[in-house]
């Protein structure tokens, strides 16, 4: 009779097998062919069996073509079992886990007899060139399905979200990639096409078209990869100062004799060397996190010299009978690499040494750009202002032009040779044509186009008569709180979504996000991340907040939070401010998100509950922001308006434009225009090429590439409606 525990343990095991029936037959299959075989315990026979029952060139080349089926079962030595054990366990049970038995199964299947093929066809076409490694490899048997499971295993980060996702493909493609530079074994080679393959068929997999995004990062991503880099180049510097590098990268110049030799790292050249490297990188590592200027600076100079020095030493070494050539050019090829990705990311370090911070002046520790905000930002605060737009014109990235003669200023951004103002001028006398005249002579004293863009119907009057024009962009949807009350048919959905909330648990709350403790503001950006690392564009900016406009102390945050704490979304209302005084009359939505987990009228519910606290505290109005190229009702357009229009519907698919404003209505709001205002048409080109550059931190060329696929818009197939991604941060966008 089993004891309790051994019946415990013979449970769980059915259970999984039960669970996961094709990673348990698979390990069933080697241990009981390692038994039959004795290549579980003796390296003789696991030799013996791989020769005769192997994959690889060789055995194509002998007609073995059933090798790459027999091979799988064998392991190429008793060690040889444990990773190919683990590999089966972790990769099989996670992909199974992750895709189902039968596309798992179909995944390792695919993947395997890639790999396999694969390596094989590569070796056939690269040998008989000179190529030693490619010549010794073309010898080769193989046996194992650890191909195979690596592929499943890369197919299945298909069914994950950000981040997780990009992490696992980062970790599994790292892996593959440099045990080849570094290790050069058939199975390495087999292990990356085996994973790129899996990449490709996960998607299919799941009934999606596999693409290749490239999502540009942010400061802190930017700064994790690079320092991800140091970290790998250090392990590498240790690593191959003490085990053989026998690459493909060292053997594409013949060297004599150094082809095979147990490589070591560059302390044959300078004593410590390898340990050297080490710690200059492991450090380095720590100071890129920091995010300073003179950190990127550090690790620029660092991967530059080292990399020189290596270049150059396995140079002088390529005519020389010297071991020590083939690991100093694998990790010169690391080190190069890394170099790009640091001075691609030069924007990710501008933070000043906090030490420096306090050493200085007040005057001299905040730029000019800074002491300019904090100068728009007093002037607002103090004598208000009629746009509910005007705060976005405090938010960091503009520039500001001040008017002494007129008491006012306009917050604007410079790209493209245009001058761009965001809204209407602020101004204490209420004379905006003046000030937007003032404004627009400087632009010209300064060689740029002015013009304005999301001004209020006041401001384009006050803009025509100085002999302006003016374009209808979008339509600001504003709720009067005053007559708000959620009753009737036409609110059903909004009572809908606050009995819903009622019912989980969910609890709204009003709160200012720098206040919030530590645990609300990572869920915050938690968020915020996982919406930013899931799309093909890059977040909008220009009149778009996001996370760190939301932790102003003068912003408010409304969170939709469980009794567990579990933050399910979030929006951000920026002040409205009422023009001679400043006070607080009204409130602005900027960001809409939602977490993964967040049920599906979350945004209905805080709208609603945040409409409410408003009213009860006396403000007048709430701003839902404008719903770009979206109208009201049907208007005759034409020239421009027309190209807009189509304008608006091909950008459909990325910002959700109309299906947001079909979201808006359900809280009957009233619109009032936003315009474009310019002074002469022949500047439109130039002025929505500056628009692009505002919103969009991506090049002409990415924007362009995305725009070839669009996505597919989620809908709702009992309605037909468009559901618009209410995890997106939406005011005023692109206007084209």
């Amino acid at each position: 009779m089993p004891t309790p525990r051994t019946a415990t343990v013979l449970q769980g095991a059915r259970r999984a097998a039960t669970r996961f029936p094709c990673s348990a037959l698979v390990l069933t299959l080697l241990v009981v062919t390692g038994l039959v075989s004795g290549s579980l315990w003796s390296q003789a026979a696991a030799s013996r069996e791989t020769a005769a029952f192997g994959y690889g060139l060789p055995a194509f080349e002998d007609g073995r073509w059933w090798g790459a089926v027999t091979g799988v079962f064998l392991a190429v030595s008793p060690w040889g079992y444990v990773p190919v054990l683990l590999g089966v366990v972790g990769l099989g049970v996670f992909a199974e886990r992750r895709l189902g038995t039968a596309r798992a199964l179909v995944a390792v299947a695919a993947c395997h007899v890639a790999g396999v093929a694969g390596s094989a066809g590569l070796l056939h076409v690269a040998s008989g060139h000179g190529w030693v490694w490619a010549d010794s490899l073309a010898r080769l048997r193989d046996v194992g399905p650890s191909a195979g499971f690596v592929g499943a295993a890369a197919a299945a980060t298909a069914t994950l979200g950000p981040p997780w996702r990009g992490r696992l493909r980062v970790v599994l493609l790292g892996w593959a990639g440099l045990s080849v530079l570094y290790v050069g074994g058939l199975p390495d080679l087999e292990h990356l096409l085996a994973a790129l393959t899996g990449l490709l068929l996960g998607p299919l997999l799941l009934g999606r078209r596999p693409r290749v995004t490239v999502r540009a990062l942010s400061g802190r991503e930017h700064r994790l990869l690079i320092c991800a880099f140091l970290l790998v180049s250090a392990l590498a510097a240790v690593l191959s100062s003490i085990a053989p590098v026998a690459g493909p990268l060292p053997e594409l110049v013949p060297v004599a004799g150094a082809a095979r030799l147990t490589a070591v790292h560059a302390s044959h050249l300078v004593p410590g060397g390898a340990l050297a490297h080490a710690v200059a990188f492991l450090v380095l590592a720590r100071v890129v996190t920091w995010g300073r200027r003179s950190g990127w600076w550090l690790t620029v100079g660092a991967l530059g010299l080292v990399s020189t020095v290596q270049v150059v030493a396995a140079a002088g070494l390529v005519s020389r009978d010297h071991a020590c050539w083939p690991v100093l050019v694998d990790n010169a090829v690391l080190n190069l690499a890394g170099l790009a990705v640091v001075l691609s990311g030069r924007h990710a370090f501008g933070h000043v040494s906090p030490r420096r911070a306090t050493a200085l002046p007040e005057s001299l520790r905040r730029s000019a750009d800074e002491q300019e905000r904090d100068r728009a930002t007093s002037w607002l605060t103090t004598h208000g202002s009629a746009g509910r737009l005007s705060w976005m014109t405090t938010w960091r990235g503009n520039r500001w032009f001040f008017s002494e003669r007129q008491e006012g200023y306009v917050a604007h951004r410079v790209g493209a040779g245009v001058a761009l103002a965001l809204g209407d001028p602020v101004s204490a006398t209420g004379d905006r044509s003046a000030l937007l005249l003032e404004f627009a002579r400087r632009a010209r004293r300064d060689g740029l186009v002015p013009c304005a863009f999301a001004a209020s119907a006041e401001t384009a009057a006050a803009a025509r008569r100085i002999g302006w024009r003016s374009l209808e962009v979008a339509q600001e949807a504003v709720i009067d709180l005053g007559t708000l009350d959620f009753v009737g048919k036409r609110w059903q959905d909004v009572r809908t979504a606050l009995n819903q909330a009622a019912r989980r648990g969910i609890t709204f709350r009003l709160v200012r996000l720098a206040d919030e403790p530590e645990g609300v503001r990572a869920q915050v950006a938690r968020i915020s991340r996982g919406w930013l690392e899931d799309k093909r564009l890059p977040e909008l900016g220009f009149t778009l907040g996001g996370v760190e406009e939301a932790l102003d102390p003068r912003v408010r945050v409304g969170l939709a939070v469980d009794a567990d704490g579990r933050v399910h979304g979030v929006t951000s209302w920026l002040p409205v401010l009422r023009p001679g005084d400043g006070a607080v009359v009204g409130w602005t939505l900027d960001v809409m998100r939602r977490g993964p987990a967040g049920f599906r009228a979350v945004m209905d519910f805080l709208i609603a509950s945040a409409c409410l606290a408003f009213r009860d505290e006396g403000c007048d109005t709430v701003s839902l922001s404008a719903a770009p190229l979206a109208r009201v009702a049907d208007q005759p357009r034409h020239g421009l308006e027309s190209v807009l229009d189509r304008l608006g519907q091909g950008l459909e698919p990325y910002y959700g434009f109309r299906s947001l404003h079909a979201f808006k209505a359900k809280f009957q709001p009233r619109y009032e225009p936003l315009h474009l205002l310019y002074p002469d048409e022949a500047a439109l080109p130039r002025i929505g090429l500056a628009l692009v550059q505002a919103y969009l931190a991506c090049s002409a060329w990415r924007l362009a590439l995305e725009l070839v696929h669009p996505p597919r818009p989620a809908t709702d197939r009992s309605s037909g409606v468009h559901e618009p991604d209410l995890s997106r941060p939406h005011a005023v966008s692109l206007s084209g």
